[in-house]
């Protein structure tokens, strides 16, 4: 499922026109956005939670050249499915 397909499901199961549902949609998104951008925890409960870890610098090997290279440190958002979307089949 891509972004308008669930924009369409969400309008459906709503009752309301797919401008709306994108409109809440984008919403959702944004203010997850926002959270992980201020190094918040959003949990959704029956969902999950998604959280920023930071990443130290550390060394690596190009596969190909086998040269040793540096890869920066970095933040990056982990997602933590809840228990019931784990156990989805």
């Amino acid at each position: 499922m891509n972004k308008k397909e669930l924009v369409t499901a969400v309008a459906e199961k709503c009752s309301v026109t797919t401008e709306i549902a994108s409109s809440c949609v984008n919403s959702v998104f944004a203010t997850i956005e926002d959270s992980l951008n201020s190094s918040e925890k959003v949990t959704i409960f029956g969902f999950g939670t998604f959280e920023t870890k930071h990443r130290a610098a550390r060394r690596a090997r190009n596969i190909k050249t086998g040269e040793v290279i540096d890869v920066p440190e970095k933040d990056i958002v982990s997602f933590k499915p809840s228990k019931s979307i784990k156990t989805v089949k």
